[in-house]
């Protein structure tokens, strides 16, 4: 088993991990002394035992946020997910239907008359052309 030595607050610490694991204590020793100096600058020099204490409640804290936020997203997906199946599940929706315009009776007669009518005209200005 490894033997990492860590330094929180200025102070050097041995511990012991599996193997593999050294660099995510060292990772997790960098939040915790991230936390330490925070507390140093803001209270000064205290004893070992508060200090990592407290900088152990400062990450904590943090952490019980993080969670809380990870469960808020997990039910907003979780809504969308339903929401999604619920839209998959449901029947296609029906195409738009398309009025088509009826043409009065009276206004094809009138049209067919005019048709006739310029069709006379039209063979009567020929036959004035002709001549």
């Amino acid at each position: 088993m490894p033997e990492v030595t860590i330094h929180i607050g200025g102070r050097g610490f041995e511990v012991s991990c599996q193997e593999g694991e050294e660099s995510y204590l060292h990772s997790a020793a960098k939040m915790l002394d991230d936390e330490a100096q925070v507390l140093s600058d803001q209270i000064g020099r205290m004893p070992e035992a508060r200090m990592l204490l407290m900088a152990g409640l400062m990450l904590a804290d943090k952490t019980a946020a993080v969670e809380d936020r990870i469960k808020e997203v997990e039910a907003e997906l979780a809504e969308r997910v339903q929401e999604l199946e619920a839209l998959k599940s449901a029947p296609p929706p029906e195409p738009e239907r398309v009025e088509v315009a009826v043409v009065p009776p009276q206004v094809t007669e009138s049209l067919a008359e005019l048709a006739a009518r310029t069709e006379a005209l039209a063979q009567q200005v020929e036959e004035q052309a002709a001549s």
